[in-house]
């Protein structure tokens, strides 16, 4: 049976994803830094889908450990996701460094640290599916979380390197551009309802998506509208609007 490796997967969107491949009959990878609340899930998901599941300490920002993280993995994953995120705060990141840094190092240094790793391997053997959550606020900077944009910008460019370099290695990589997600991570946000996924539908879409080999994927089909336009607002406009 294929398996899943799951990097960030304490999030709410991780645990829609574990429930979709699992309920596929995909064994499930689970990796995060509190190994202790993902011992429940790996139990549900064996007992719900019968498929096997292991849990694996990984902090995206511990990089020295990264290698060995993924070489005593039980077997080596047919799919890896990487649903690591962290919004942070914008106001309070322009001030302290320490917020700043784990923005960019969360959502784009980590994230390249591992799936660098990943990628050596997949383009050795020949296959692999690598499927990476990155955000709409990556499609243009904006003053109320330019900071996380611009990390989510980088690994959008990341992401399309990657496709571009290991197609001819036959491993595919899809790019999850899902805007408003329902999550604890935005629970403190008002969220516009039509705009707003709830995590089981945006695992439905990846999971189809990644079935049709899709190579960019807005979960809501209004926001690749929405961002071309916010992209072609002119800068002389664009730099006095409050967004």
């Amino acid at each position: 049976m294929p398996s899943v490796l799951l990097l960030g997967a304490g999030s709410d969107m991780a645990v829609a994803l574990a429930r979709k491949f699992a309920s596929e009959k995909f064994d499930i990878q689970l990796a995060g830094r509190n190994t202790s609340a993902l011992e429940p899930m790996k139990l549900d998901l064996q007992v719900r889908y019968g498929i096997k599941a292991s849990v694996h300490a990984f902090d995206a920002q511990d990089y020295n450990s990264h290698a060995s993280f993924f070489s005593q993995l039980p077997e080596v994953p047919a799919v890896t996701i990487c649903v690591f995120g962290y919004l942070g705060d914008q106001e309070k990141a322009q001030q302290n460094w320490l917020e700043a840094s784990r923005i960019i190092e969360t959502n784009y240094t980590g994230a390249v640290s591992i799936l660098n790793i990943i990628s050596q391997q997949y383009a050795q053997s020949g296959n692999g599916t690598i499927i990476g959550i990155s955000s709409v606020a990556g499609e243009r900077g904006r003053q109320s979380n330019y900071l996380y944009g611009s990390a989510k910008a980088g690994f959008t460019a990341y992401l399309s390197g990657l496709r571009n370099r290991l197609f001819k290695y036959n491993v595919h990589v899809l790019s999850v551009l899902p805007g408003f997600v329902d999550t604890q991570m935005t629970q403190h946000l008002t969220l516009p309802p039509l705009l707003t996924a709830q995590p089981e539908a945006v695992a439905n879409s990846i999971y189809k998506a990644f079935k049709s080999k899709k190579n960019v994927l807005y979960v809501k089909w209004h926001w690749k509208y929405i961002m071309l336009i916010i992209k072609l607002i002119p800068e002389a406009i664009f730099k006095k609007l409050s967004l």
